[in-house]
């Protein structure tokens, strides 16, 4: 398979990034993957495989009633808070995590299953340097988990590879993780490339491609890892960018370049090139 051209990145920006063929394993594009960066909410994916885990098990039930500890309750990414009814079930709290990146479910979840038991999952899974680390919090003050998530390109990857393959805890528990990024509402960045419905992809959409991904953000972060396949072929895909520290928000010239490494991941696995004209 043709290999993928890292496009020039901002110097400013410390970047951890690899894209792989989810299906020969071999390494598509790489920089500096093994740096640990700040990954903002991508460690709720090791929630959800927990979930998903203890779901399979019968440890939790998909229609059991989670009471949201008040200690927990954030705002900010999600829906949960802004909704009249907040006692929901463990599915449809995994499913608000999977579609809004909800914080409040995401702690309720969390509260549910321990912390201690969500952090040894990346663990378990063979993962050295990513991890969810803490609860989401409405401030991050001293003595507390210096990120909520971290990790590298090469690992993100990697997990992102094994969940399309069915290799995480068991295949059912893969395809109801995977189930659950697919509604994944923000195309914003890798993703932006792919020309997908942000509210509808969980079938093939544009092109025939099949998106299942999770995205990460905060003031000095933006990060996307994710599994595409097409009638071509399937990618994962992992892209880090932090720039904590920086005067200046560099939101813009990250995002450009994520939508570069989309538009070529999208080349790869769909074979077509894309009719520039056609978009003028």
């Amino acid at each position: 398979m043709s290999a993928i051209t890292v496009p020039v990145l901002d110097a400013r920006v410390r970047w951890s990034l690899r894209i792989v063929d989810a299906d020969s394993e071999e390494i598509l594009a790489d920089r500096t993957s093994d740096l640990v960066c700040e990954t903002a909410s991508i460690g709720k994916v090791f929630l959800l495989i927990e979930v998903a885990a203890r779901l399979e098990s019968g440890a939790l039930a998909a229609g059991q009633i989670v009471e949201i500890p008040a200690e927990h309750r954030v705002a900010d990414s999600g829906l949960l808070y802004l909704m009249e009814n907040q006692r929901h079930c463990v599915a449809d709290l995994a499913l608000l995590v999977g579609a809004v990146s909800d914080n409040l479910a995401t702690n309720a979840l969390i509260a549910l299953c321990g912390l201690d038991a969500v952090r040894a999952v990346a663990t378990t899974l063979g993962y050295r340097d990513t991890s969810l680390l803490d609860y989401i919090r409405n401030e991050r003050r001293e003595g507390m988990p210096w990120t909520p998530s971290y990790g590298t390109g090469a690992e993100l990857a990697d997990l992102m590879r094994r969940l399309g393959a069915g290799l995480i805890v068991s295949p059912a528990v893969s395809a109801q993780v995977m189930a659950w990024l697919a509604v994944d509402t923000d195309t914003s960045m890798v993703a932006s490339a792919f020309l997908l419905d942000p509210l509808a992809h969980t079938e093939p959409e544009y092109e025939g491609m099949v998106l299942r991904h999770k995205t990460g953000t905060t003031s000095v972060t933006r990060v996307d890892v994710g599994h595409v396949r097409g009638p071509r072929a399937a990618v994962a895909y992992a892209v880090c960018a932090n720039w904590r520290g920086e005067e200046d928000d560099l939101r813009a010239p990250v995002l450009a370049a994520m939508r570069e490494l989309g538009e070529q991941i999208r080349l790869v696995v769909t074979g077509r090139a894309r009719d520039v004209d056609a978009l003028a």
